[in-house]
Order: C-alpha cells, then sequence, then structure tokens
C-alpha cells in the first residue's frame, strides 16, 4: 500500500484533519495537497511530514487515487468543471471523496462528468486528534472492494467511521458535523459559570471540557439512556437537580432540538443551490 496517493483539493479544517488522519493511519501514503492559498498548503504539508507534495488541482486530479474534494457546497461546480479534462484523460479512475454539505451523489456526478466510484462523507473537526465521527455513503464500490479496504483503514485515523444510506447523511451532519460547535458554546457556558462562581478560567474550561469527554464515553461504553444517566447524578433535594430545574425553565432542550433541525434544513437548502 505504500504506492497510494491521496489528493486534497482544499487544506482548510476538514481537509486538513483528514490529511492527518490519512497520515496517521497509512505514514507510507503519499499526499497531494492543494488550496487557493499556497500557503496554507504549505502549512499543512510540514505538519503532517512524510511524503507530501504541493499540487494544483488538475495534477491531483491525474495523480490521486483518492481525491478529496474539501470545497464549499457552492464552489463544487467550477472546482469540478476545471477538473473534468484531467479526469476524463486519466486511464484508471480514482476514488472521489467529496464532503460538501448537502450535494447528493447524483449531484456530484454530474457536475464531475465522469463515472467514476464515489464516495459521499461528512467527518467533523474531532477528526483532527482522532476522535471524530464520519459519515460514509458509497456509489459505485461494494465493500469488498479492495479500494474501499484501503479507504476504510486511510480513515480509520479520523475516528469512527459510519456507513449509512444516503439519505441520512445530512440529518447526522446535523448532529455530528455540527455538533461540534453546539458542544463548545456548552462547555463555555459552563466554564463561564465555574468563572461566576468562582474558579480560574482555565480550571473551569478543563473541568467542564473533561466532564464532556467523560460523560459522552460513558454513554458510548454503557449504552444507557441519557436520561437514566442524568438521574443518576440527580440526588433528591440536591444540587444537581436544582441545576436540571434551571436548564428546563429556560428551554435548554428545546433549544438543542431546534438547532439540530435548523441545521439540517439549512443544509437541504445548501443541496438546492
Amino acid at each position: 500500500m505504500g504506492n497510494v496517493t491521496f489528493g486534497f483539493i482544499g487544506c482548510g479544517n476538514m481537509g486538513g484533519a483528514l490529511a492527518r488522519a490519512v497520515r496517521r493511519s497509512m505514514p507510507e501514503a503519499r499526499l497531494l495537497l492543494c488550496n487557493r492559498t499556497p500557503q496554507k498548503a504549505r502549512a499543512l504539508a510540514g505538519a503532517v511530514g512524510g511524503d507530501v507534495c504541493l499540487r494544483e488541482n488538475r495534477e491531483a486530479a491525474a495523480e490521486s487515487d483518492y481525491l478529496f474534494l474539501g470545497v464549499k457546497p457552492q464552489m463544487m461546480a467550477g472546482v469540478l468543471e476545471d477538473l473534468k479534462p484531467a479526469l476524463k484523460a486519466r486511464e484508471t479512475p480514482c476514488v472521489l471523496v467529496s464532503m460538501a454539505a448537502g450535494l447528493t451523489v447524483e449531484t456530484l456526478r454530474r457536475m464531475a462528468g465522469v463515472d467514476f466510484p464515489l464516495i459521499r462523507i461528512m467527518p467533523n473537526t474531532p477528526a483532527a486528534i482522532g476522535q471524530g465521527m464520519v459519515l460514509c455513503c458509497a456509489d459505485g464500490l461494494e465493500m469488498d472492494d479492495p479500494r474501499m479496504a484501503r479507504f476504510t483503514q486511510a480513515l480509520a485515523g479520523a475516528g469512527a467511521l459510519d456507513f449509512v444510506e444516503e439519505k441520512l447523511i445530512d440529518a447526522g451532519s446535523a448532529v455530528a458535523g455540527c455538533g461540534p460547535a453546539f458542544a463548545a458554546m456548552l462547555i463555555e457556558a459552563l466554564a463561564d459559570g465555574g468563572v461566576a462562581c468562582g474558579l480560574p478560567r482555565a480550571k473551569a474550561q478543563r473541568y467542564a471540557a473533561q466532564m464532556m469527554l467523560g460523560t459522552a464515553a460513558l454513554a458510548l461504553e454503557g449504552g444507557e439512556h441519557p436520561g437514566a444517566m442524568k438521574d443518576a447524578v440527580c440526588s433528591p433535594g440536591g444540587s444537581t437537580i436544582q441545576g436540571v430545574r434551571a436548564l428546563e425553565a429556560r428551554g435548554f432542550r428545546s433549544a438543542a432540538f431546534e438547532a439540530v433541525v435548523a441545521a439540517y434544513e439549512k443544509t437541504l437548502q445548501m443541496g438546492k443551490q
């Protein structure tokens, strides 16, 4: 597998996170990095190390075995239009990997103008440290295809992968993809509360973040319903149930519920643009 080449068009937060994940899982792989701002690609190249080359988009399209399209949905049509000559000139197809929210496999194929294997993924920012949740759906590749095996090996460095039907990708992204922003807001708010109660800022933030990490691990490993986990902390007449009362009075759960739905609806809109 030492001769496998992964191209990344777009070296922003997600493109960079996935390039790092590939390097963790397959240190012998060749990485091709492309970005509108060359300095960003150079910085990423220095960070990931190994066999890394800076390329123009068309060069990456011609040389890559897996071509990751880390561009915004509204830019995808233009990028793929520019890549068409290089893609059509290939003797063997590469695997196209899109992480653009809202753009379906059918739409991506129409934009690309080639019938190459295509994997649509929705990763999240914790993939940068190997703790991500990556939703995937594949078109033109069976799970027992060696190219799929290499893909799953490469992305294992990003965290957990879950292959789902495409119709579930956008809803899953509203939870796992947008969720880190919501979780970060909660960490910040809890830390602010700690500071208000007299904690130093650094300690308050550490306590809140470690609490979130531990609670998430407990939910995944124990398999308990979140409501039961909440009840286990709420002693009769205790401090926690009073905090829960305050959250309920201010619509905490409803706000989180509506945040996911709003993110999902926006994703659907982006797919129609």
